[in-house]
C-alpha cells in the first residue's frame, strides 16, 4: 500500500507541475527597461510581479536595467525591448520629431521630487527666509536649474542661484558654509534627514508648473504598439494596480525594501514625503505645452495622438470595458 500511496503523491506533483508549466507558457512575455534600478517612481514592474498582479493579467515580466534614459530610449527605438520606463518627455518628443518608431503609453512621473534643504543648525526656516540667499543647483541647463528658476521666480525671492554640481557636492558646499541652501533629489538626504542632520525648506512641487508637469514617460515602439496592442492594455491595467498596492498594502514596502536593499522606514518616507501617489499616476500626459515651449518643440494635434496613445484603464462595468476593447481594437 505504502509504494502505491507513494506514487500517487508523485504523479499528483507532476500534474501540478505540469499546470503551473502550461500557465506560466500561456502567459504573454513583455521586456521592460529601466534605467533606475531600486528607484521608487519605477519600482512598479519589479513590485507588481513580487506580488503577482501581472500574472494575474496573463503576463511575465522580462526585467532588464540600463546604464541611463537615454540607452533605454535607444533600446525601445531599436525594438530589442518593448516597454521602457523613466525615459524623459523631452526626449520621448525630440525622438518622434526626427522620425523614430516612439510612442507614449502612459506617464511615468508628473511633478517632481527635488527639494531645497539647509543644514538643521541653519536660522533659515520659511520660503520667505531665502530673499537673498544663495540656493543651489547642479548644472547651468540641467533640470534642477530649470526648478530653481522657477522656484525663485514663484516666490519672489531674489535670491542668488548657484551651480554646485551633484547632490553629493552640493551637500560639501553646504556643510562648508559655501552656500544657504542646499538641492537634492530623493534617495539622497533622507538617511540625513532622519539623523536630523538636515531640514526641508522646500519642494519642487510646491511650484504649480512643476507640479503639472509630466516628466517621464512609459515609451513603446510603433512596432511593437501595432502587434501587441492588447497586451500593452492588460500591462498598463496591472500597472495601474500594481501603483494602487504600491501606496495601500504595506506588504508592498517590504517588498520594495528588500528589493532597493534599505530599511522599511526609509522606503516609507521616501514614498510618502517625495512621491505622492498621484505623482505615479500613468493616465495622462500633462503640461506638454510647457514642455514642447521649453523644448521649441511643435507638433500638432494630430502628431500628439499619434505619439501619446494610454489605453484606458478597463473596468468591471459595460462602458469602461467597452472603451477598453475599442482602444485595441483600433
Amino acid at each position: 500500500m505504502k509504494p502505491t500511496k507513494n506514487l500517487r503523491c508523485i504523479l499528483a506533483g507532476i500534474a501540478v507541475l505540469l499546470a503551473l508549466i502550461a500557465n506560466v507558457s500561456a502567459q504573454d512575455r513583455l521586456k521592460i527597461s529601466s534605467a533606475e534600478r531600486g528607484a521608487w517612481e519605477s519600482a512598479a514592474p519589479e513590485l507588481g510581479q513580487r506580488a503577482g498582479i501581472f500574472q494575474k493579467h496573463g503576463i511575465v515580466l522580462d526585467l532588464v536595467y540600463t546604464e541611463g534614459d537615454n540607452e533605454t530610449l535607444q533600446r525601445v527605438i531599436s525594438g530589442s525591448i518593448e516597454v521602457g520606463l523613466g525615459i524623459g518627455t523631452t526626449e520621448a518628443l525630440r525622438a518622434y520629431i526626427r522620425g523614430q518608431p516612439v510612442r507614449i503609453i502612459g506617464a511615468n512621473v508628473t511633478g517632481a521630487s527635488n527639494y531645497w534643504y539647509v543644514l538643521a543648525t541653519s536660522p533659515i526656516q520659511k520660503v520667505k527666509d531665502l530673499v537673498g540667499k544663495t540656493i543651489a543647483y547642479a548644472t547651468n541647463g540641467s533640470s534642477s536649474h530649470y526648478d530653481a528658476l522657477d522656484f525663485s521666480k514663484e516666490f519672489r525671492l531674489n535670491a542668488r542661484l548657484v551651480p554646485t554640481g551633484g547632490v553629493t557636492a552640493t551637500f560639501r558646499e553646504l556643510t562648508a558654509n559655501h552656500i544657504d541652501v542646499g538641492w537634492a533629489a530623493p534617495p539622497f538626504g533622507i538617511d540625513e534627514l532622519e539623523q536630523g542632520k538636515i531640514r526641508v525648506i522646500a519642494r519642487a512641487n510646491d511650484v504649480p508648473k512643476i507640479r503639472g508637469e509630466t516628466l517621464i514617460v512609459l515609451s513603446t515602439n510603433a512596432v511593437t504598439l501595432e502587434k501587441r496592442k492588447e497586451v500593452l492594455g492588460r500591462f498598463m491595467q496591472a500597472y495601474r494596480e500594481t501603483i494602487d498596492w504600491m501606496y495601500s498594502d504595506p506588504a508592498a514596502l517590504r517588498h520594495y525594501a528588500e528589493f532597493a536593499r534599505v530599511s522599511e522606514s526609509f522606503a516609507q518616507r521616501l514614498r510618502d514625503e517625495f512621491f505622492t501617489k498621484s505623482m505615479l499616476s500613468p493616465d495622462q500626459v500633462t503640461g506638454l505645452k510647457v514642455t514642447m515651449k521649453e523644448s521649441k518643440i511643435k507638433l500638432s494635434r494630430r502628431q500628439v495622438s499619434e505619439l501619446i496613445q494610454i489605453p484606458p484603464p478597463r473596468h468591471n462595468d459595460s462602458k469602461g470595458s467597452s472603451s477598453w476593447k475599442s482602444w485595441f481594437s483600433h
